[in-house]
């Protein structure tokens, strides 16, 4: 007879680890308005010194997302956490100070932004590579699926707490609160008690080896090849809706944007009914159709966005019927983050979890570039259309993929 894991909500060490990635992803979304704010209203950024806030932090963690995998599958996890977000509390604890001094300056926000991006790389594949040894394998999908709900929910408070804090205070002291929630997170993950494994030493690898060697396991396993192709491509596709949407909503549909901004809110409401209803869509339908069936509807419900039309009120019901796909988001995430932390052998699973974010984090602003210069030559609604039928036909790398048939987890050796 095949026993039930211990619940859940008796394990304290995944418990720390959750409080304190809640608190600190309210804080991320502080700063994620906040920092655009105070360099808009404190420092009068210029478009194009927007633009490089913008893109120095995904670039900066693009850069160094494959030395993250190395480092986490050749050090110790735990202390990998604490030092990133004591870190992040630094540097982001810096822009408050020097406002306070008079001395913040864009080249200061750049910086911020660089190595906090490193930095939130380094945390997210450590924590995604330390979980499968804090909590039983049985509990991976739900463990996944509550620290998903937690990201969802701070989806939609963070914003609206950023507006009361920047009202009340300055945009500059609002990012402090941010700076404060990583001490919490790093408090957090310091009184988990549950031993660590050993790192695994270097094995005499050329460091060129060792930095391409999760690439190397995610192109030879059939699964992990086909979770990567569908990342990529999605990140590609995605791209397009990334830099057109609001330009588009705003100057095309003729939304307002405290209009615009509501149906945006919706999709942070689907994303927490997805993240909640995740673990038991798996159980019912599969991994494998649970993740198939995620990427047809967002794909499918993506295609509302360029089919938006007509008066202001039809238009909105188009894009808020778009937004059904942000149910589908955390469902897919949730899904596939558990079968990579799962089939993954554990001294490449830091490896394997960087590669992964590498090629989506790296796609998507080529994509954006890419969505960017076709609008300028067919056409802002032709362009979108375009990205949608890429993010629908993305899930074909899991139909013609073993995940197809897949049921439950595999083991390690997938």
């Amino acid at each position: 007879m095949r026993l039930r894991p211990a619940s859940l909500w008796r394990n304290s060490d995944f418990l720390k680890l959750w409080i304190g990635q809640t608190i600190s992803e309210v804080g991320s979304r502080i700063t994620l308005v906040g920092l655009p704010l105070a360099a808009v209203l404190v420092l009068k950024a210029t478009p194009f010194q927007m633009g490089v806030l913008a893109g120095v932090g995904g670039l900066a963690s693009l850069i160094f997302g494959l030395v993250a995998g190395l480092c986490v599958d050749r050090l110790r996890r735990k202390p990998i956490l604490i030092v990133s977000d004591l870190g992040r509390a630094v540097v982001l604890g810096s822009i408050p100070f020097a406002a306070a001094l008079g001395a913040l300056s864009m080249r200061q926000c750049y910086v911020v932004v660089a190595i906090a991006g490193i930095l939130t790389v380094l945390f997210d594949v450590a924590y995604q590579s330390y979980l499968p040894s804090l909590v039983e394998r049985g509990h991976v999908l739900e463990c996944n699926s509550k620290l998903a709900l937690s990201s969802s929910i701070a989806e939609i408070a963070g914003p609206g707490l950023t507006g009361v804090l920047v009202q009340l205070l300055r945009a500059p002291t609002a990012i402090l609160f941010d700076a404060l929630s990583f001490l919490v997170s790093a408090g957090t993950v310091w009184l988990i008690r549950k031993p660590e494994h050993d790192a695994v030493s270097a094995g005499g690898l050329y460091v060129w080896e060792e930095l391409t060697t999760g690439m190397r396991a995610v192109a030879q396993s059939p699964i992990r090849r086909a979770i990567a192709g569908h990342s990529a491509t999605a990140g590609f596709f995605g791209g397009f809706f990334a830099s057109l949407y609001v330009l588009y909503a705003i100057s095309y549909l003729h939304l307002s944007p405290a209009l615009m901004g509501a149906v945006i809110a919706l999709g942070g409401v689907g994303n927490v009914i997805g993240a909640a209803l995740a673990p038991r869509l798996v159980r019912q339908l599969g991994v494998g159709g649970t993740l198939i069936g995620a990427t047809l509807v967002m794909g499918t419900a993506s295609l509302m966005i360029p089919l938006a039309h007509g008066s202001v009120v039809v238009a909105v019901a188009f894009l808020a019927a778009a937004q059904v796909g942000d149910i589908c988001w955390p469902v897919y995430h949730v899904g596939e983050l558990s079968l990579r932390q799962v089939i993954t052998p554990d001294h490449l699973l830091g490896r394997v979890n960087a590669a992964m974010q590498t090629l989506s984090r790296g796609l998507l602003p080529l994509g954006s570039f890419s969505g960017g210069l076709l609008a300028d030559m067919i056409g802002m609604r032709p362009t979108l259309a375009c990205g949608a039928a890429g993010l629908l036909l993305s899930s074909l790398w899991l139909v013609f993929s073993p995940i197809r048939i897949m049921r439950e987890h595999l083991s390690s050796n997938a």
